[in-house]
């Protein structure tokens, strides 16, 4: 099985991420680390293309973040999302959390500090540039899509509950079991 999951900044795409991955024994991949090296550079794009080439040749992953080869790649998407708003404040409250060290999922050197500006610029054009062609490209695909804390929470519920996966994108209902 393969699970895109998708969105904004500071959406939960980790956090979901991990948590399916625990749920469902599926291991979880970020694209973190592979747009990023050290210090924030980024990764030239026939590196990156590469790499998410090496993740997507697998049977069975979850790999959070923004990409249309994933995307195109995936049994199903879950597209978290939220409003911006809600984006905004998760990432600045991580953005203090990691101000001078790393997250766990960045490459080495990569404290927040670094890089707020530029995280709140993103958040705030993710609808203008990213979430149109997300919205385009799953319309083709199996997904559901996440807007707000307690749809996360039934789907996740749904989830561990009931060991099945969700694809019904208007009810949440249950159509494959694991």
């Amino acid at each position: 099985m393969r699970i895109h999951i998708t969105g904004n900044a500071g959406s939960g795409k980790t956090t979901l991420a991990k948590e399916l991955g625990d749920i469902l024994n599926i291991p979880v991949f970020g694209l973190d680390k592979i747009v990023w090296k050290e210090n924030w550079t980024v990764t030239p794009q026939e590196e990156r293309a590469f790499r998410e080439q090496e993740l997507i040749i697998k049977h069975d992953w979850i790999i959070e973040g923004v990409s249309s080869t994933v995307r195109d790649s995936a049994d199903w998407v879950v597209f978290l999302d939220f409003p911006q708003h809600i984006c905004l404040k998760r990432g600045i409250l991580r953005s203090f959390k990691y101000l001078f060290s790393t997250r766990p999922e960045l490459p080495n050197n990569c404290p927040e500090i670094k890089i707020i500006h530029r995280l709140i610029k993103l958040i705030w054009q993710f609808n203008k540039y990213a979430r149109p062609s997300i919205l385009r490209e799953i319309s083709k695909k199996n997904y559901i899509t996440i807007c707000n804390n307690n749809d996360l929470y039934h789907f996740i519920e749904s989830v561990r509950n009931n060991k099945v996966i969700i694809m019904d994108t208007k009810t949440l209902t249950a159509v494959r079991p694991i």
